[in-house]
């Protein structure tokens, strides 16, 4: 499979400013004696010292790196990546292992002069168990690659997120992602079985796999879950498929007030109907995505027949105040869900523009909404703040955010008093600081506040596991300076 593209990309000939020297004489011809490939040019390592943060957008539209990589290593095994690890340890050069780069937290931008790896070499599909329902898939394979795959076979791993065309599995696990679909079949952390990762050290270790679950002290597999790079790279992943749905159902509603929709969501989830997709819009993203003036909620449920019909009774039955729209309304949706292009020409014209994705327990989710859109429209330059809630579960949902603004100075100083603003009212509020999206870098100077006194926790299994901070630093808020 060809690897997609970012939506927007640095042209040829963009780069008017001196270009820094590639990596070191020692570390390229470690890498030749090891027979791995690794690529030095001028477009590649601009490429790929950016991921899809939209401050990048900006940065490329600019002609500008932050961030020059010193080199791009293209390993295709798990025995490339254990080497190449070595070489770094060895060497003491921070190496960011980089997937499709659809991340949106600066989480696989590379670090001046580190390595760059790219893991869309390891790109096979090991192996598929149809009696058990789990997939063993390489780390650099494309969502649409493997859901192609499994579906011929009649199963469905069912991670559907908005950045489909672009991620890679081992994006998706290492960022703790969700799909589209996550109340029906789960976040990534859900549906993942088994790891094969690499250590800094280079050590390869074999985690879980054995089982759907295990009781055999902590679950040492989850550590990877969600760690962005930064404290092992994963290279192999065992994965719980679903058979295909045979069956769908769709409906729409509107309430007056979002706090309504959201106490509609809440009690769908208690009375254990999960259907797949259950989005709930306030008024603002309710007219921009459906010309509807009030808060639109829209679901879609598939699966056994029998299931989906018990499931969307429970809708109706619980929405039974709200007013009754078109389905056609879903089918908008589901056109228009993987859209990840239109950022890039608001950036290139001046609007700031980013969605910020939290969750937290049902009590707080209507003042958390109320609070952050104040928060974010109390600063200077900002047009607009909206907000849906956009995977559910029994005791709380993630509540996602839109803001846009349009400054009159700095547009990164900017972007980051929307991100404080919204950030540290979500932590006030109680709630989490990112459902799936993740840290990178962008959230970094959070995460000590996010997670209080089990901070120390995680910055002690960094120093254990990556005593020189050669993975990832930075990322996570640990091993590097936060940004």
């Amino acid at each position: 499979m060809t690897e997609p593209t970012m939506p927007n990309d640095y042209p040829e000939g963009s780069f008017s400013a001196d270009v820094p020297a590639p990596a070191s004489d020692a570390l390229l011809g470690a890498l030749e004696t090891e027979a791995i490939a690794y690529d030095v040019s001028t477009l590649t390592r601009a490429s790929h010292g950016r991921d899809w943060w939209p401050l990048s957008i900006y940065d490329v539209a600019h002609g500008t790196v932050p961030h020059w990589p010193g080199v791009v290593v293209r390993a295709t095994s798990t025995s490339d990546v254990s080497t190449v690890m070595k070489i770094a340890s060895d060497l003491q050069i921070s190496v960011t292992a980089q997937g499709g780069r659809s991340g949106v937290v600066g989480g696989a931008v590379a670090p001046t002069g580190a390595i760059a790896l790219d893991m869309t070499g390891l790109s096979r599909i090991v192996g598929v168990d149809t009696v058990s329902g789990t997939v063993r898939v390489e780390a650099g394979v494309f969502g649409p690659e493997l859901e192609h795959y499994v579906q011929e076979l009649g199963w469905t791993v069912g991670h559907f997120p908005q950045s489909f065309d672009l991620a890679t599995v081992g994006g998706w696990i290492a960022c703790r992602g969700a799909g589209q679909y996550s109340n029906r079949y789960g976040k990534i952390e859900d549906i993942v079985r088994g790891l094969t990762v690499v250590l800094a050290n280079g050590d390869v270790v074999e985690l879980a796999g054995r089982g759907p679950r295990q009781a055999v002290g902590p679950d040492l597999m989850q550590l990877f879950v969600g760690s962005e790079g930064t404290l092992g790279i994963i290279t192999e992943a065992t994965l719980a498929m679903h058979p295909l749905a045979p069956y769908e159902q769709r409906a729409a509603y509107s309430f007056t007030t979002f706090a309504e929709g959201l106490d509609a969501c809440r009690r769908i989830m208690q009375r254990d109907a999960r259907p797949a997709v259950l989005r709930l819009y306030d008024e603002v993203e309710s007219q921009r995505n459906f010309e509807i003036g009030e808060c639109a909620l829209i679901v879609l449920d598939e699966g056994d027949q029998l299931l989906v019909e018990a499931t969307m009774k429970i809708v109706d039955h619980e929405c039974r105040t709200a007013t009754g729209l078109d389905t056609g309304l879903v089918a908008r949706w589901l056109e228009h869900r993987n859209n990840v292009g239109q950022l890039a020409p608001l950036w290139e014209n001046g609007i700031v523009v980013d969605t910020i994705e939290v969750a937290g327990p049902w009590v707080t989710l209507a003042p958390m909404y109320e609070k952050v859109t104040a928060a974010l429209k109390s600063i200077d330059g900002v047009l607009i703040a909206s907000v849906h809630q956009s995977h559910a579960y029994i005791d709380g949902a993630c509540l996602y955010f839109t803001f846009a603004g349009k400054p009159e100075g700095d547009h990164t100083a900017f972007y980051r008093r929307a991100w404080d603003a919204a950030s540290s009212t979500v932590l006030e509020c109680g709630g989490a600081l990112s459902h799936h999206h993740g840290v990178g870098r962008n959230r970094a100077r959070f995460v000590r506040a996010a997670l209080g006194s089990g901070y120390p926790l995680l910055a002690s299994l960094k120093s254990e596991l990556d005593p020189l901070d050669v993975l990832n630093p930075g990322a996570l808020g640990i091993g590097g300076k936060p940004w």
